[in-house]
């Protein structure tokens, strides 16, 4: 196999590999518990034409997403949630979540069940991202660069450990076509999305039954990115969805403002929170100087503290909102 039909292959592989990974895609649906009517707001995108009891949201790719709950009934005032997509593995997952009122007669969005996610993004399998840049290393230690284009029709059999392909490669400069039949062992060592809507950093390695070896690496975030926010980080991954929920759960079943106070500042001892799920928690107080208390502990274990204000809307007395600031800014 001469060296350019080598980096032909080997181009088609990288593709394949990083196409493979990024098709999984997450789910969400909504539905009311009582039977009210709604439209679904998706990051400014309204979701359903007409006001349903049941909406499902599919092919979210990112790691969060704004949801909005707009009622039929415009007396009923609006719901805001936002959603990630990701467990704490960083698999997708497929989720539902009840519109219901709570104990004080608010309507709210709560998450009712969850499982990993199953869908996929549909693609033509023949259409591959191109020109693409390989690094070839060879066993004599000289390395030659080439941007590749590449057209192909191929067969794959794959599984977790690898994939076996019949591939037909177009030569672009001689139109000679190149049937070739390769073994490849893929070790996947992570998956990040690296930007709030569209961009995907796949972290691959592609071992490849050869003297030659063609590796394809990309960095991985260090912390997790939430749209929209470009202000300080405090912590670097929030607790994800799925865990928010398990700590709601747990904080709502005592009954005791001093228990729900202690398990919520153990949650947020050992997590990183956003301020919108401070927020949350601080609702769940009945008592202003737990709110307080617990605003004050949670400010050290926030990811966004640019967005810190968001909690002054859990206070009852403005009081409050003053003693919260004069403690931040004692810290700064």
């Amino acid at each position: 196999m001469n060296m350019k039909k080598f980096l032909l292959f080997f181009a088609l592989v990288a593709t394949m590999s990083l196409g493979a990974l990024a098709q999984i895609t997450s789910s969400v649906v909504v539905f009311s518990q009582e039977g009210e009517k709604f439209y679904v707001v998706v990051n400014g995108v309204r979701q359903n034409d007409a006001p349903q009891t049941n909406v499902k949201v599919t092919g979210l790719s990112a790691p969060n997403y704004l949801f909005k709950v707009i009622f039929e009934n415009e007396s009923l005032p609006s719901i805001d949630q936002n959603i990630m997509t990701k467990d704490v593995d960083n698999i997708y997952q497929d989720m539902t979540y009840v519109i219901k009122k709570n104990n004080k007669g608010v309507y709210v969005m709560r998450m009712n069940s969850f499982a990993a996610a199953t869908g996929v993004m549909t693609a033509d399998p023949n259409q591959y991202a191109a020109p693409l840049t390989l690094q070839n290393t060879t066993t004599g230690g000289t390395i030659q660069t080439q941007t590749v284009t590449t057209t192909v029709d191929q067969n794959m059999n794959a599984n977790p450990n690898g994939a076996s392909m019949n591939v037909n490669v177009v030569d672009p400069e001689t139109g000679e076509n190149v049937n070739m039949n390769m073994s490849v062992n893929m070790n996947v060592t992570g998956a990040q999305t690296q930007s709030s809507m569209t961009t995907t950093t796949v972290t691959t390695t592609t071992n490849v039954v050869s003297s030659d070896q063609v590796i394809v690496n990309q960095a991985q975030p260090d912390h997790y990115i939430m749209q929209g926010y470009n202000g300080p980080i405090g912590c670097p991954w929030p607790m994800n969805e799925a865990d928010f929920a398990g700590a709601q759960q747990t904080i709502n079943s005592k009954s005791f403002e001093s228990d729900k106070l202690t398990i919520a500042k153990q949650v947020l001892g050992s997590n990183c929170m956003t301020s919108d799920q401070v927020k949350w928690v601080m609702t769940t107080f009945s008592f202003e100087d737990s709110k307080i208390d617990f605003a004050k502990f949670a400010y050290g274990h926030v990811y966004d503290p640019g967005n810190y204000y968001k909690v002054n809307d859990a206070f009852t007395f403005s009081s409050s909102i003053d003693e919260l600031n004069q403690y931040i800014t004692g810290r700064q």
